[in-house]
């Protein structure tokens, strides 16, 4: 038999036999992928469960340090708003000796009632007069700090209510205004609330 014969008389290679070893390669090369995939949503996952934990925690902590803050805020009712009365302007010498000095001062009247406002009106020439004595016996330098102005206040409120038969005592000079304050807050009598709540500054002008 020739070669050419033997040749023809083998069978041709398959290409089944091929075919199990790409598709085994195929077959790795998915497990990998689908391996990587599972890693990769996994790590996501965490990551964005750490996220919204975060934020969670940071709007607790937001809503924990509001709260305090709303339940302090409290809305001005016109039931419960203040009547003020303005006074005409002052216009005294101070008691510079070195120096002519004067002082031009609004002053308004924060009521606790509005029904004080016309008794506040029958008294207004002694409450005037007594402002201006107050005024009168103050200097430059004692009314340009701000504790200065608050103590002038206290007077004020003070010689205005006077007239009206309440003896106000203050604090002693040098007190805080926090002590002033907190002085002012008891000084109601047994009647209840005295009229004149406090002494409000519009214009302070010292020439």
């Amino acid at each position: 038999m020739s070669a050419a014969s033997r040749d023809a008389a083998l069978p041709a290679p398959s290409v089944d036999a091929a075919a199990p070893a790409v598709a085994g390669k195929k077959k790795k090369i998915l497990i990998i992928v689908l391996a990587l995939t599972l890693v990769l949503a996994a790590g996501g996952g965490a990551a964005a469960y750490y996220l919204m934990k975060q934020r969670a925690a940071a709007a607790d902590e937001g809503d924990a340090q509001a709260e305090p803050v709303e339940e302090k805020l409290v809305k001005a009712s016109v039931k419960t708003a203040p009547t003020f009365v303005a006074l005409e302007p002052f216009t005294v010498n101070l008691a510079d000796r070195d120096a002519e000095r004067y002082a031009q001062v609004g002053i308004s009247l924060e009521l606790v009632s509005p029904k004080d406002a016309d008794l506040l009106k029958a008294y207004m020439p002694a409450i005037r007069n007594n402002i201006l004595l107050t005024l009168g016996g103050k200097s430059a330098a004692q009314l340009t700090e701000r504790d200065g102005k608050l103590r002038l206040a206290e007077e004020i409120r003070r010689e205005a209510l006077r007239p009206l038969g309440y003896e106000l005592e203050l604090p002693a000079l040098g007190a805080s205004a926090i002590a002033a304050k907190r002085s002012a807050a008891k000084d109601d009598d047994a009647d209840g609330p005295l009229p004149i709540r406090a002494v409000h500054f519009s214009n302070f002008i010292i020439q």
